[in-house]
């Protein structure tokens, strides 16, 4: 168990480096916009492009990381792995080029709705050439990271991060400090990667026609189309309406506290990405339940800690700021929470995968996500940023327990659902009474009484007899 638990370590590790690398130049990068776009209302703007963005990356996935994860370990002979990985990659390109289509065609009426002005459509048109670059991109270090080829992954996502940071200085600075400034160094910087693994990337794109591997996709990937879009819908569906019903300025600075909030996956994110392969490969072990029980524990602590550690920071992190984007600092702490639920939910959801009941994870986003439209719409317009957060934290944390009650239904792992809610809502507690003394502006001796909190909770809720079971 120990030498299972140091090859997590070691993959962890280096992606964790690397997440910690990518969230670092983005860090030193973002202070960059705020001074160039010193217009809230334009940093909104970008906000909402990458938000459609990331809509339109889950409808291009459609699901297949998950089918190719599974059959790629599952399939034994290299050619028959070969004929997924192709097969994936043409369902992802077939539906970006419908994507386009669609997007050429109502274009800007798109933009008048969404960007208060159809001149600014362009800005689709640039955001579509990255997402087709990184599409073929993500399919070709998809297949590195499932051969563990780990120092391959990061120094490639590294460099493409760093060819951003570069081309997007160069070009606010010296060619056009705006929106379409960003977008185009982010598309000669994605191009210039792809050019780099082309002879992968040509290797994957190769048309290939098998009705039984497309089949075995589709019967695996749909099922987790609907939870992709209900997951962007929970994820997004704030900023949509804070545009609508407050203004592009308080989208601005609700998504600045995102930015932050994300640093919590330096903690989070070379896990999620070691995961997949981790799990799949032990999920036949007789003794991976006890393991997963640990890991589960643990990962509620630190995510616990990181949170905490981040809402402490932020009131001295955002003086990078422009004066004008600085009262983002109170919000990001509490959707933190639901950052590191959205990772946490697809750790302890092995169950669901192991077992191919994928479709259960589109129900309850399913569910969740009318819940959020409806909570969203209701609570927003009168308390604006916190409504959003309120809205934001409550489905994850919903969705994360219902997820985990289903999976221990199909692969038993030994950490009680009664452990995982009291965890959840002692860190919510946490966070909410440092958020609070920090409104307050009370003395900094105040602040002990969260950390008391969190781990005479964590002792209470006794977590630690998990890592001592065998």
């Amino acid at each position: 168990m120990i030498a299972q638990l140091k090859r997590l370590g070691s993959d962890s590790l280096l992606y964790a480096f690397m997440n910690v690398g990518t969230k670092l130049i983005a860090f030193a990068l973002f202070p960059f916009y705020t001074y160039y776009l010193a217009d809230v209302a334009e940093f909104g703007r970008l906000d909402i492009i990458d938000r459609s963005l990331s809509m339109l990356t889950f409808l291009v996935i459609f699901g297949t990381d998950s089918a190719l994860a599974y059959y790629y370990y599952d399939v034994k002979d290299t050619n028959e792995r070969l004929k997924y990985i192709r097969s994936v990659m043409m369902v992802r390109l077939t539906i970006l080029l419908i994507i386009v289509g669609g997007v050429f065609s109502t274009g800007p009426y798109l933009s008048n709705w969404i960007l208060d002005g159809s001149n600014y459509v362009y800005l689709f048109y640039i955001a579509l050439g990255t997402l087709m670059l990184d599409t073929i991109l993500a399919v070709v270090l998809t297949v590195l990271r499932y051969q563990f080829k780990t120092k391959k992954v990061v120094l490639l996502t590294l460099s493409k991060m760093l060819l951003i940071a570069v081309l997007s200085l160069a070009v606010l600075h010296f060619i056009s400090p705006t929106v379409e400034g960003i977008l185009m160094a982010r598309l000669a910087a994605t191009l210039a990667i792809t050019l780099l693994v082309g002879t992968v990337a040509v290797k994957f794109i190769k048309p290939i026609w098998d009705k039984a591997v497309f089949k075995k996709i589709l019967w695996y990937a749909a099922p987790l189309v609907p939870a992709s879009l209900a997951f962007w819908v929970i994820l997004n569906m704030n900023t949509f309406v804070l545009k609508e019903f407050r203004s592009l300025e308080e989208v601005g600075i609700y998504g600045t506290a995102i930015k932050f909030a994300t640093f919590i996956t330096l903690l989070t994110s070379g896990i999620q990405l070691a995961w997949r392969p981790f799990s799949m490969e032990k999920k036949n072990n007789p003794d991976t339940p006890i393991l997963f029980s640990k890991i589960y524990a643990l990962l509620l602590v630190v995510g616990g800690i990181g949170t905490l550690l981040l809402t402490e920071m932020m009131p001295w992190i955002i003086k990078v700021l422009e004066d004008s984007y600085q009262s983002a600092y109170i919000y990001v702490g509490p959707i933190a929470i639901a950052t590191f639920l959205n990772f946490y939910y697809l750790i302890i959801s092995s169950g669901i995968f192991f077992t191919k009941k994928t479709k259960v994870i589109s129900y309850v986003f399913g569910a969740v996500s009318v819940f959020s439209i409806v909570a969203a719409l209701l609570v927003i317009p009168p308390y604006g940023i916190w409504g959003a957060i309120v809205v934001y934290v409550f489905s994850y944390a919903i969705a994360t327990v219902i997820i985990y009650g289903k999976s221990q239904q199909y692969y038993y792992v030994p950490l009680s659902i009664v452990k995982l809610i009291s965890s959840i809502v002692l860190i919510c507690a946490s966070v909410a009474l440092l958020t609070w003394i920090q409104l307050m502006d009370f003395t900094i001796i105040w602040h002990v009484l969260p950390w008391i909190l969190f781990f005479v909770g964590m002792f209470a809720i006794r977590l630690d007899k998990i890592f001592k079971t065998t």
